[in-house]
Formats: C-alpha cells, structure tokens, sequence
C-alpha cells in the first residue's frame, strides 16, 4: 500500500507495517537531532501523546538500533523536572511503570496503602500477571512476599489475593449470589472477624466487577474504609479516578505524581474520555481546565495532550 511518512513526509511504496517502521525510524532520527541541537519539545510532546505504548517501544528499540543509545538516557540529561517524569512514564512499558510506582509505595519507612489499592484493584488478572513479571524482572523481588511484608490485616489478605489474578471477568451478574454476598459482608462487617473475614477476602477480590456493583447495591451500610475504595472502584472507576485527580488538584500544591500516573495508565488503557465526562459532571469544569490551572509549561502541554 504506498504512503506517505507522517513524520518527513517521504513517499514509501510498501505496505502499511513497513510505512509505520519508515515513521518510527523518523521520529527517532529527530529525537536524536534534537538532543544535539537543543532539544524540541514540541516534537516530544508531539509524537508521545500521539502513540500507543507499543508504537512507542518500537520507537525506542528503533533508536537503540540507530544510534546504539537509548532513548531515555538521552532524554534524561535534556529534561527536567515533572515533564521529564512525564515523558520517562510514557517511555515505560505500562507493566513496569506500574511496577515501579508499586515498588516505590513500599519503599523506605510507611507504605502508601492508597496507591496500592489504586493499582491493584483497578487492573485485569493479565496486567496484574505482567505487573507481576515486571516487578520480579526490575527488582528480582516477589510482589507478593513485599505486599505481604508491608501491609497487614484484611488489606493484605485482599491484595494477596488479588495478585493471584483469579477475578471473574465474565460480564454475567447473579442475582441470588450479590444477595447472598451482600449476606456476607453484612455478617463480617458486624465486628465479628475471624473466619468472616473470608467473606471481604472472597468478594472484593474474586468477584467480577460486575457482579460487585449488583453485590453494592444489595448492601449499602457497609462503612469500612477499603471495602468503600475497592465499593468505588468497582461501582464507578472512571469517577473514581475523576476523585483522585481532583483531590490532587485541590488546594495549595499540586500531586504532580498522581496527575502523571493517572493521565499516563489511563490514556494507555483508553478511558480517559469517560474520566473527562465524570470530571465535568462532579466538578462543573473540565479536567483540562483544572489541568490547565494547576500545571505550567511543558509539563503542562505533555497533560493537554494526552486529554485531547
């Protein structure tokens, strides 16, 4: 199929792989020019928004082909500051860069429980399966033996089993069953723990999301904290994440990482738009505006980018 690269703007006569390999190669022949010669960051933002993870990695092994560098060591030494941040997530594989921020939240003195439960409770069995991978390849470390070392309590029992990546992910909902889970958790949550406990463990992270929501609109009472983060994620993700992006908007500062982590999984995963709807709706204005106001320079353009 003959083309035209989108990047030089060469015609290429081949078919439409090898038309995506003449743009990559392109695009990294630029990255690297721009290192040399002060580094365009109109172009990066350009062409990182633009892509998908995989495209991306292509670009990246694509470089490292090239120029016998790669494309992160170079781009380090250029950026700075939250746009580089930006910029090195974009480059990571979602699996690793998930794997990261997991490690991250465990390293050193606390664990950032929140995080956690945001990462674990919000992904499919296969992208905990590859989280799970990634982290045994980055840090020759268990996900789970450090969970286990890091958290306690029906927390720890929760997320242990969800990094066994056994979630129903059929979209079917059994009525009887969310009433009798519903049962359960009313039973457990009276203060009676012990073998109840069970019934959070099996529940919250066994059962589909959908069988979830038909389970939380049987019982509403229950007030624990996670069972309400997991009630959340489960009932509404996209406003779920609308909340996290808001609160880390709101007030004096800004939680650039969380933006950064939010914005770049997201986009990856491709609700980004029912985000920016459940945003709206919560908050009567746009994320792109509250983005807009709470970040500045290329950093900010980078976010702009990945909500158009």
């Amino acid at each position: 199929v003959p083309g035209r690269c989108s990047c030089c703007g060469a015609h290429h006569g081949g078919t439409a792989r090898s038309l995506f390999t003449l743009t990559y190669f392109c695009q990294a022949k630029q990255h690297q020019q721009t290192t040399k010669a002060g580094t365009d960051e109109k172009k990066i933002i350009e062409v990182l928004s633009s892509r998908t993870a995989e495209q991306r990695q292509q670009i990246k092994q694509k470089y490292k082909a090239l120029y016998s560098k790669d494309l992160e060591e170079d781009l380090k030494g250029d950026l700075s500051g939250n746009f580089k941040k930006a910029v090195l997530a974009l480059l990571d594989l979602p699996c690793e860069y998930e794997a990261r921020e997991l490690q991250k939240a465990m390293k050193g003195a606390g664990t950032d429980e929140t995080l956690l439960i945001e990462i674990l409770c919000t992904r499919n069995n296969k992208e905990i399966v590859n989280i799970k991978k990634a982290y045994k390849q980055l840090f020759d470390r268990d996900l789970e033996s450090d969970v286990k070392s890091d958290t306690s309590g029906s927390l720890q029992k929760i997320l242990v089993t969800v990094l066994e990546a056994t979630r129903d992910e059929t979209q079917q909902v059994n009525a009887e069953l969310a009433e009798q889970d519903a049962t359960d958790l009313y039973k457990a949550g009276e203060g009676r723990w012990g073998t109840e406990e069970l019934a959070f463990n099996v529940v919250l992270a066994k059962r589909s999301y959908s069988q979830l929501r038909a389970t939380f609109q049987a019982y509403k009472k229950v007030s624990y904290s996670l069972l309400v983060n997991t009630q959340v994620c489960a009932k509404d993700c996209p406003g779920y994440f609308a909340t996290l992006l808001y609160q880390s908007m709101k007030g004096a500062g800004t939680d650039e990482e969380t933006l950064i982590r939010i914005l770049v999984t997201r986009a990856e995963v491709g609700d980004l738009p029912a985000i920016k709807e459940k945003f709206q709706q919560m908050y009567k204005k746009s994320l792109a505006e509250a983005v807009r106001s709470d970040t500045s320079g290329d950093f900010r353009k980078l976010l702009l980018a990945l909500l158009h």
